[in-house]
């Protein structure tokens, strides 16, 4: 577990990967699979890479046995192709989504590369639009001196989330594949995915912020910003300047915003790494 992350979510050390506590039912939340991106990176850049689709499915399953889940919750992008999915791509997501399903039941939070899943495998997913909802509410009460709902909020984060957001104990988001940019004393570099946390700034969360800030009871809920699940998705250096953040609302929305490694390292304000 990441020290410091709220109770409601804990990362699994060394994966993209976290289990919510939604009361009645645990969750493992992950974000940015993009199954069949061997496919897309053929068909949109001619690259030519060796298939992981077993691997990822296989890694998957696995963090669902170890973590004793009750569902698995994937954050946006599912699958990589922005269009409907079809061939390769569609053949891989239908064995993923039939063996995790064997397990648990499943939900997508639709994300901007999800165009056609749902209406695809609308039989095999519970489906959250893409302005994102909050599951288990009334779970766990208002925390940290909040009288809101609680419960965990889910969203991609490619588009304005419903502000109902807010009134959650913790909000989980994928979309930017966060990464750092690490150097050493001798001037090597090496990137590596990161989760990021911090507490949400609502005028700066929702497109109409003036009546975001206003419906907010107490202490904002925290942002957990997900690495991919997809070591493929390439991501954005959040430590390095010049590079522009994917969702609409960040950074602004994570003024004061840690970084940590997959192994649990924290990295501090992910501006200063």
């Amino acid at each position: 577990m990441v020290s410091g992350v709220t109770p409601a979510v804990e990362p699994v050390v060394g994966e993209p990967a976290a289990v919510a506590d939604l009361g009645e039912e645990r969750a493992l939340l992950v974000a940015d699979v993009h199954a069949g991106i061997e496919v897309g990176l053929r068909y949109e850049r001619g690259v030519e890479l060796d298939d992981r689709a077993d691997e990822r499915r296989e890694r998957l399953c696995d963090i669902l046995a170890v973590t004793d889940a009750d569902r698995l919750v994937v954050l946006g992008d599912l699958a990589h192709r922005i269009a409907a999915p079809e061939g390769e791509e569609r053949e891989e997501l239908e064995t993923l989504i039939r063996t995790v399903t064997d397990r648990v039941p499943m939900t997508l939070v639709e994300g901007n590369h999800d165009g056609g899943v749902a209406e695809a495998f609308a039989a095999d997913l519970d489906v959250i639009g893409a302005g994102g909802g909050v599951i288990g509410a009334g779970a766990r009460g208002g925390a940290d001196g909040r009288s809101g709902a609680g419960g965990v909020g889910v969203c991609h984060g490619h588009t304005w989330p419903d502000p109902a957001l807010l009134d959650a104990d913790v909000v989980c988001m994928g979309h930017e594949h966060p990464q750092v940019r690490l150097e050493d004393s001798v001037g090597g570099s090496r990137v590596k995915r990161a989760w990021l946390r911090g507490r949400i700034d609502p005028a700066a969360f929702v497109e109409d912020g003036d009546s975001a800030a206003a419906v907010v009871d107490g202490e904002p809920p925290e942002l957990v910003v997900f690495p991919a699940f997809n070591e493929r998705s390439g991501g954005t250096w959040v430590n390095v300047d010049g590079q522009s953040f994917l969702a609409p609302f960040l950074p602004d929305a994570l003024p004061a915003g840690d970084a940590y490694l997959l192994n649990g390292t924290r990295l501090g304000d992910f501006r200063r790494i």
